[in-house]
């Protein structure tokens, strides 16, 4: 073993590391840190840049055996490696408290069932709290994916209908930024560009980027749907319905849709990070839980 630590480029974006950190998620399977979150972030209109250069990774013989890493915004961080360096968590630990804190506030994300690294951490001082991340799963050889919409409404893709405001659009409602106070979206050409930079990269499958579309044209509910086949699995993220057109089946569907297309590429399973009782109610199930440590 010849261990060499590097930090991630300084270049947000998809890059070569991209690529890299990427397959070595993907080689991991279903971590509590995924190939599809890692895409999510990567980018993302709110992606904190000035974090990027301070990812720290861990190779052997030129290839990513470990990463601490952020998701969006520096604070919590990760520390995922190979299998068989976990003997490297110490280090990471260290590593992430020193460049991945924000203002001073920092957690490490714990996954509650690697019992070797919660001793690491309590070693280093650090306690868990009640913050939690939960993972759900669906399993398509147990459950159907079986869905009705309302009359009058259809399920499109971005594949087939690539409308920018509307997929902002349906986000911001869903989201409650109406309802929160702060307004109608405004849309601008920034806003287009970022979405045609999440949208038009690498990874992206657009038959996986489903919406609901009202009677009026108006997307209504979304969910994207991430699936790698190396991986063998998918991934829920984001899902948003309009407040206007809530406990109508909508989500429900959107979800179940963007489920079955993934059965059809040849995946077994769907992942979710979340505990909500709407993913449960759909068929899925608890998975995993991860803590967030903090120092006393």
């Amino acid at each position: 073993m010849c261990i060499q630590f590097r930090n991630y480029t300084n270049e947000a974006g998809i890059t070569e590391d991209y690529h890299k950190v990427r397959a070595f998620l993907v080689g991991l399977g279903c971590s509590q840190y995924s190939y599809a979150r890692w895409d999510w972030m990567s980018t993302h209109a709110a992606l904190e840049e000035e974090g990027i250069g301070k990812i720290g990774i861990w190779e052997d013989a030129n290839e990513i055996v470990g990463i601490a890493t952020f998701d969006v915004r520096l604070g919590n961080a990760y520390c995922l490696t190979h299998p068989n360096y976990s003997s490297l968590k110490k280090d990471m630990l260290l590593y992430a408290k020193e460049n991945l804190s924000s203002d001073n506030n920092f957690g490490i994300v714990v996954l509650d069932t690697d019992h070797e690294f919660q001793d690491i951490a309590a070693n280093l001082g650090y306690v868990p709290t009640t913050s939690k991340e939960d993972d759900a799963i669906f399993y398509l050889d147990k459950t159907a994916a079986t869905y009705q919409l309302p009359q009058g409404f259809r399920i499109t893709s971005m594949k087939e209908t690539y409308d920018p405001y509307q997929y902002r659009r349906v986000l911001w409602k869903g989201f409650n930024h109406e309802l929160d106070g702060e307004g109608e979206l405004v849309f601008s050409t920034q806003d287009e560009i970022k979405v045609h930079n999440e949208m038009q990269r690498p990874n992206v499958d657009l038959n996986l980027k489903l919406a609901v579309v009202a009677p009026n044209g108006n997307f209504v509910s979304y969910c994207g749907m991430w699936y790698d086949q190396r991986a063998g699995f998918g991934v829920i993220e984001p899902v948003a319905t309009d407040p206007d057109y809530r406990k109508m089946g909508l989500g429900k569907a959107v979800v179940l849709e963007g489920i079955k297309r993934v059965g059809q590429l040849g995946g077994k399973t769907v992942l979710v990070g979340s505990n909500q009782q709407f993913y449960y109610s759909i068929g899925m199930s608890p998975y995993a839980t991860s803590t967030v440590w903090m120092k006393k």
